[in-house]
């Protein structure tokens, strides 16, 4: 079941209130350098992004917005901690939202210029609480940064915003181990009805982050929990995107790209599969359209899925039957498969694109 949830705007993206679940990502360049940003910004928004979040240091970073903003493709959230003066500078350089912790600004007069600009502007604000950062105070009180004690800093952060009136709100609650994160979430999700921000946090590399995060995030969304994501990997941040696009896409709530069906091989495969079946998804891997994509090694289960998908191949003895729509297209041999495959999946592609103008 959906978790019903206030909504918001973050640009032109909406967040929450039964909106689809928008997938984002964080720019790791330099932020100081506009150009730079500008080049890593167009590259998410080409493989999926929604919204794009930099980070802002330093007053040098945060001039850098009005660049930013005025040229990026996506919505640019500013990811600010302790100094207000740069929450109020990236304000006046157009961003669409804030990532701030109100606990960490400092004086109350501080919090309530931020607001103060926030609302003047339609801009959100984002309580980010990360395990990794948590107050002193609750580390002492709880011993460890608990999901419980998660809970209440993120309690007390929006406490400081709803006592100033201002309710565009949403929350985020990570940790790099994924039972204290869904605990985190369940246990907020329970309390209140603002947008929650999903994501593992410093969850690692490319593989195993992907792994975690997939984990993570599915088992949040399968509650109904989430309203917008992050998968948070070292390494390029398009593979975030592309990350997050498969995990809304496996549980049917997303539809964007490929979805691609491949045989895991076994002594019965004749050609060489895995090479074909990754050589395809690269080369696929940019389709905006969903199309669903079989590479089949064998004659048990590959004719079957390669019926059932829109494109498929099925893997014989040195070549393969080429399915489109569940009808036999030709049998090529095994060094054209993969071009013919492409091929095929690009004619589809193109054909949906044009019916739907």
């Amino acid at each position: 079941m959906i978790r019903q949830t206030r909504s918001l705007k973050i640009g032109p993206v909406t967040v929450g209130g039964g909106a689809p679940i928008s997938v984002q990502s964080m720019t790791s360049t330099d932020t100081r350098d506009p150009i730079a940003t500008l080049v890593q910004i167009t590259r998410l928004a080409e493989a999926g992004c929604e919204i794009v979040r930099c980070a802002v240091p330093d007053s040098e970073a945060a001039a850098s917005l009005k660049t930013i903003c005025a040229q990026s493709p996506l919505p640019v959230i500013a990811d600010i901690h302790f100094d207000h003066r740069l929450a109020l500078q990236a304000l006046e350089g157009g961003i669409a939202g804030l990532r701030i912790n109100p606990g960490n600004i400092g004086a109350r007069w501080k919090i309530e210029d931020v607001v103060r600009g926030c609302r003047e502007r339609s801009v959100p604000i984002r309580i980010g609480v990360n395990a990794g950062s948590l107050e002193t105070e609750l580390l002492k009180r709880y011993g460890h940064p608990s999901a419980e004690a998660m809970v209440e800093s993120a309690l007390g952060h929006i406490r400081i915003l709803e006592d100033l009136g201002f309710e565009a709100i949403k929350v985020s609650l990570k940790a790099s181990d994924v039972r204290r994160t869904v605990e985190s979430y369940r246990l907020l999700a329970g309390k209140v009805d603002y947008p929650l921000h999903i994501g593992i946090t410093e969850a690692g590399t490319t593989w195993s982050g992907t792994v975690k995060s997939a984990v993570g995030l599915g088992v949040l969304l399968y509650d109904g929990i989430g309203d917008t994501l992050r998968v948070s990997l070292t390494g390029d941040p398009v593979e975030e995107v592309r990350v997050g696009w498969e995990v809304l896409k496996s549980l049917g709530l997303r539809e964007r790209g490929p979805v691609f069906v491949s045989c895991p091989t076994c002594g019965r495969c004749q050609v060489d599969l895995i090479s074909v079946a990754e050589e395809v998804e690269r080369r696929l891997q940019d389709l905006p359209q969903k199309i669903t994509v079989a590479v089949m090694g064998c004659v048990v289960n590959g004719p079957g899925e390669a019926r059932e998908a829109d494109v498929g191949i099925a893997g014989g003895k040195g070549q393969g039957l080429l399915f489109r729509k569940g009808e036999v297209v030709r049998t090529v041999p095994e060094t054209q498969m993969v071009d013919a495959l492409v091929d095929e999946a690009r004619r589809l592609a193109d054909e949906r694109a044009g019916s739907a103008e």
